[in-house]
């Protein structure tokens, strides 16, 4: 891909209600609490969003409270819901923040589980310019993978891009479980985004050159190694931008916003480095906060933040 890419960034994949303290304090002694939509498609889309890409998402969701303020939250930050199905039948998915600690799902049996190839087929590629989804969607089971891999076929056909974030998460499956079915939805895509670190426990790839060299055609593969900055590789070059300096309140969701930032550059005609650039700065809104997405601040540069790069 080269140049500005035309159309809306469409998102496809699971947002659950998300608690979190509003203080960066321990769930068991928090008292003050926010309930929030989060998600790793919704919030790749509302980072876009705030940049000024077009951008929807697309989903399950249970005829409920939680699932309501899910879609309303989502749609406030200037993402397109419309096409997110409102299923009567099963409950919108919550997961719980401990600041610094992790987080805890209660998602088992959501409606997003639920996604199918039906939902696939019923999806329009009207205005879509690219496709993102994640690996957190094959890890739901139930009829998601299914459906994970029609949506990726379907926009094969449309002559749409698709970016992925391989985005493993050991509490829904293990690395051995999770290796193969997320290195062949990498391979699938046109632009992908890895941690080093998933990298090596999924793959044993302990660097970017190993990862590159599991991806060898990949068009764009972007390989984040947290606080120390990401490569992109495009086609034979490599490109390196370092991470911005922050305190961290809370890394969860630094990587969805990296994504968003990259792909509102990348959809502009942004430079490589400026797409990495972008990448950075949307992250860094995000780990200085608890929840998963900075509502107080949109754009790029980072805005009333102090910052530094780390050296290369």
């Amino acid at each position: 891909m080269s140049g500005a890419v035309g159309g809306m960034l469409l998102t496809a994949g699971e947002t659950m209600a998300m608690v979190a303290p509003v203080s960066a304090e321990r769930l068991e002694h928090a008292e003050v609490f926010r309930i929030d939509a989060g998600g790793a498609e919704s919030n790749v889309a509302a980072h876009a969003a705030a940049l000024g890409q077009p951008a929807a998402w697309f989903s399950r969701v249970g005829d409920d409270a939680l699932g309501r303020r899910v879609v309303s939250r989502v749609g406030s930050r200037g993402v397109d819901v419309s096409r997110v199905v409102v299923d009567a039948a099963h409950p919108t998915g919550l997961y719980v923040k401990d600041p610094g600690h992790g987080v805890a799902y209660y998602r088992a049996g959501s409606a997003a589980a639920h996604l199918s190839v039906v939902d696939a087929d019923e999806l329009s590629w009207a205005g879509v310019g690219m496709l993102h989804v994640s690996g957190i969607t094959v890890a739901l089971g139930g009829t998601a993978p299914a459906f994970l891999r029609r949506l990726v076929a379907r926009a094969r056909v449309a002559g749409v891009p698709v970016s992925v974030d391989v985005n493993h998460r050991a509490p829904l499956w293990a690395a051995s479980a999770a290796s193969g079915p997320l290195l062949e939805l990498a391979r699938s895509a046109d632009v992908v985004f890895v941690g080093r670190d998933e990298a090596e426990t999924l793959w044993g790839a302990a660097d970017a050159g190993a990862v590159r060299a599991l991806l060898p055609d990949t068009p764009q593969l972007v390989v984040k190694d947290g606080a120390v900055g990401a490569t992109l590789f495009a086609r034979d070059d490599a490109d390196f931008e370092p991470a911005l300096v922050v305190d961290v309140v809370e890394p969860v969701g630094a990587g969805d916003a990296f994504a968003g930032g990259y792909l509102a550059a990348l959809m502009a005609g942004a430079s490589t480095r400026e797409r990495l650039r972008s990448g950075h700065e949307r992250a860094a809104l995000t780990i200085i906060t608890t929840g998963d997405f900075p509502d107080d601040a949109a754009g790029s540069p980072v805005a009333g933040i102090p910052l530094e790069r780390t050296s290369a």
